[in-house]
């Protein structure tokens, strides 16, 4: 396709709605539930040096360079990484390369989407009160383990209400697709964003005035919370492992490496900004994780359980500080109902905007590599979804999502920032990625991003992947620790990952044939 023709490509309504759009699709549940486990399980103060270091020197590089491939991408009328790459690199590999950033947020939303439906079922059961009377972190526990499917209990009997819950966001993910990026997507962001961070500081407003609950344990404030929060220990500085979690947090909150947020920049025109749009999505990201994600569950939780017991609940699992703490928290409050169904679906609204923004990627390669009308393509991606879940949703307890989770959610970001970088910077040219970035520039950028998005970042990611892949994934390979009834399991999550890499590169095949052909009949 020539440079230009992009006649009947979407675009974002206003400048407003590119950076709310960018800002939902960043903010999800890494900010509110990921978040907070991290700094409790690497030293509270300490976490949040090396947090803000790859904020700037990997978050924020990152976030320009897939806004200025993607913008980039938009000019030649691609909205997805095999295009993009495409042209970046002319080699016949490139646009294969590129189906990697289709394949990353596919996959994710296959069992991401299965988790924003949990928030959704515990906003429901906050306001009518389903979970009245579990006063211990093991009853609520049995709780989420028998809503998941995995044992019977006097909670719930089988699979039923998660499958129901499930069916209802996965449906409101594929109707928002539909109604297109203008309608649908900025839409809902223009909604989800104030709505987040109205109940976000309610939230915290709350949380400030609770005091000391328990007079009997004084040490138990919320004062104490915020000191952990912001009173480094300098001497955890030196465990590599504080490190390595402070930047995997950063690629989760803000949606690095997944590719989306090149689709979502495909859709500007030449002339709008990156670089003053791409900071503010990462600011705002940044307010939505530090000043509210973290002000809410950690001092919260150390109020009610003190600092000790805070960190093992924290060490516990990814989970167990935002739907097992709080809602034992949030009963032992005035109107903790109402609380409770705030946070829960301060939750949902976070997740279902990364679930579309995850959706989109292959929604746009639908579209505009085998021309299919946005509704059809919405449609075929929701069955395709609900017939690739089903093993999520039934394998949960043989560990199926988290293996998803390793090769999608951990290594699969890091390899593909590490491409996305490579290309930009070295194969199509620094000079070039720089002037790209900083056309219709707002505000001028300082010269020093150049050498750091050229030569910091992509050490910075070089290095991350050797230390991820040495500490877990040689263990993940071997599947050390993993009980032998669930080694089908793992092999068959392997093998559908696999599958769907297969079928991408594939379809990239053909959607390259099929142009290859209809330049053949044009004269």
């Amino acid at each position: 396709m020539k440079k230009g023709r992009t006649k009947g490509r979407e675009r974002w309504g206003t400048q407003l709605g590119i950076v709310l759009a960018m800002s939902a699709n960043a903010v999800g549940l890494g900010n509110f539930l990921r978040f907070p486990v991290q700094v409790a399980d690497n030293g509270g103060g300490a976490f949040m040096i090396p947090y803000f270091v790859a904020f700037v020197l990997l978050g924020i590089p990152l976030m320009w360079t897939e806004w200025g491939i993607g913008r980039f991408g938009g000019r030649y009328g691609h909205g997805t990484t095999p295009g993009m790459f495409h042209y970046l690199w002319k080699h016949p590999l490139a646009k294969y390369l590129g189906a990697i950033g289709i394949v990353i947020p596919f996959a994710l939303v296959l069992y991401y989407t299965y988790i924003v439906s949990w928030t959704l079922a515990y906003s429901v059961f906050s306001f009518t009160g389903a979970y009245l009377g579990i006063e211990n972190y093991q009853g609520m526990v049995d709780f989420l383990s028998a809503y998941q499917g995995k044992v019977s209990n006097q909670y719930f009997s089988g699979i039923g209400s998660a499958y129901l819950f499930y069916l209802i966001t996965l449906g409101l993910v594929i109707w928002i697709l539909s109604r297109g990026i203008s309608k649908g997507i900025e839409m809902l962001a223009k909604i989800a964003i104030p709505l987040i961070i109205l109940f976000g500081v309610v939230l915290v407003i709350r949380v400030c005035t609770l005091g000391t609950p328990d007079p009997a344990y004084p040490e138990r404030n919320v004062l104490n919370g915020f000191g952990f929060i912001w009173n480094p220990d300098l001497s955890i500085l030196s465990q590599s492992k504080v490190w390595l979690a402070a930047t995997g947090q950063i690629f989760f909150t803000l949606s690095v490496g997944f590719g989306a947020i090149q689709t979502y920049a495909s859709y500007l025109s030449e002339k709008d900004d990156v670089v003053l749009s791409g900071l503010a999505t990462s600011s705002t990201n940044g307010f939505a994780e530090v000043c509210l994600g973290g002000a809410i569950a950690i001092p919260v939780t150390v109020a009610f359980f003190g600092l000790a017991q805070t960190q093992e609940i924290a060490a516990s699992g990814a989970f167990d500080l935002g739907f097992f703490a709080m809602p034992i928290i949030m009963q032992q409050l005035p109107l903790g109902q109402l609380f409770g169904t705030l946070w829960f679906f301060l939750l949902f609204l976070a997740g279902i905007t990364s679930s579309v923004a995850m959706a989109q990627p292959l929604m746009a390669f639908l579209q505009e590599e085998f021309k299919l009308k946005r509704k059809t393509a919405a449609l075929i991606i929701g069955v395709v979804i609900l017939i690739l879940t089903q093993p999520v949703i039934f394998f949960l307890k043989y560990g199926f999502l988290n293996e998803m989770d390793f090769w999608i959610g951990t290594l699969g970001l890091v390899v593909f920032a590490i491409i996305e970088v490579v290309l930009f910077f070295w194969v199509f040219g620094a000079d070039n990625a720089f002037k790209e970035i900083m056309a219709g520039a707002d505000i001028k950028l300082p010269r020093v991003f150049y050498y750091i998005m050229k030569y910091v970042t992509p050490i910075y990611l070089i290095i991350l992947l050797g230390f991820w892949f040495f500490q877990d994934g040689i263990d993940v390979l071997l599947m050390k620790g993993v009980p032998a009834e669930n080694y089908a399991y793992i092999w068959f999550a392997r093998f559908l990952l696999g599958l769907i890499l297969v079928v991408m590169l594939i379809s990239v095949r053909i959607a390259w044939q099929r142009k290859h052909v209809i330049r053949k009949r044009v004269p």
